[in-house]
């Protein structure tokens, strides 16, 4: 009889049912109990493996895609490479449109992934030829046989999440999942996994993260867009200067927002405490908790979930970086450790 080698057919077949992490030393101080959904189990890193395959797997169902066909994307890194890595796997060529404010960590490994990248100015408006927005649109017109993924106005975005990330977290928690905390870009990870647990229990409480400098939480609270509330930030996959449809604010009930230097450092903590090597986005999630304990937004019986969107490892010229928390003024005059110094041997 032939032996069956236990072996994935290909790397997309690792896409989902990444584990929930119980936060231990980081939450010391925090009532109640917390839990990280570590997205860089994906084998692309991030959340956005998720999407990325859902989106082109559906496209192929419609025909819409077919062999020689091109993919173009708008994205701040994380969606650009997982969409490069599906269409490696698939065969698809990949053209991205990528924010300025990316992390040059990001770019050469959408590069490294065969992508062809165009680089856009961060601080335009949406509407201006520049943005990585408009790029992306003008590529789309100009490349023949291609699909624009568009994931700010794209439904499969959440409705990828509501089939998976949503399912996941409450057979994980067993039903007992009491808070969801999650950065909203986008919108399409903390939209649809809310969806999915709310209809499970209405009464799990959805709490969105917004940065200084973005527009999503006033408009959650209003529904109007104040431009005064736009200025430029660091974190990159956080926060919007449009309202992108994916976001279904009605299953989000409050925004809280965080600091650019606050979330770096703690994304540093989560790392010298947990162990867990995390990206800019999941120190701005946990930072948010952090605020909402101290606004006691927790008791002892809270079962706190919060989504760890990516890696460290796309952030070692930021977030990681001594020298750049320094030229933001994030390490001048704080108490923090900097990252431990190389010893050399003579």
């Amino acid at each position: 009889m032939e032996n069956k080698i236990d072996a994935h057919d290909n790397i997309l077949e690792l896409i989902g049912n990444t584990p929930l992490v119980k936060l231990n030393r980081v939450a010391d101080s925090l009532t109640g109990n917390f839990y990280a959904k570590v997205e860089a189990f994906n084998p692309g890193h991030s959340s956005k493996d998720r999407i990325a395959n859902y989106i082109i797997e559906e496209a192929e169902r419609q025909g819409i895609l077919k062999e020689g066909s091109t993919i173009i994307e708008t994205t701040s890194g994380n969606t650009g490479f997982s969409i490069a890595m599906v269409s490696i796997i698939k065969g698809y060529d990949c053209i991205l449109a990528v924010s300025s404010k990316s992390s040059p960590d990001k770019i050469d490994m959408l590069r490294s992934m065969g992508a062809k990248v165009y680089v856009c100015p961060a601080h335009v408006a949406p509407e201006d030829p520049r943005s990585y927005y408009q790029v992306a649109k003008r590529l789309h017109e100009e490349t023949s046989d291609s699909i624009y993924i568009n994931q700010y106005f794209n439904k499969l975005n959440t409705e990828a999440h509501y089939k998976t990330t949503g399912p996941e977290i409450w057979k994980q928690t067993n039903g007992q999942i009491t808070h969801l905390v999650a950065c909203s870009g986008t919108g399409g990870t903390i939209s649809g996994t809310a969806q999915f647990l709310k209809e499970q229990n209405p009464n799990v409480k959805v709490i969105g993260v917004d940065a200084y400098g973005s527009v999503i939480k006033k408009y959650h609270e209003t529904r109007k867009i104040d431009t005064n509330e736009i200025y430029p930030y660091r974190i990159e996959g956080l926060g919007k200067n449009l309202i992108p449809s994916s976001t279904n604010f009605d299953v989000i009930d409050s925004f809280v927002k965080v600091t650019d230097e606050e979330s770096a450092h703690t994304a540093r903590e989560i790392s010298r405490t947990e162990g867990m090597f995390v990206g800019y986005t999941s120190g701005a999630v946990l930072q948010a908790v952090k605020q909402l304990n101290e606004a006691g937004e927790f008791t002892k019986y809270s079962n706190v979930v919060v989504i760890f969107p990516d890696h460290g490892s796309r952030y070692m010229s930021k977030v990681y970086s001594d020298q750049w928390m320094t030229d933001q003024g994030f390490l001048n005059n704080k108490t923090e450790e900097a990252v431990q110094e190389i010893q050399f041997i003579k």
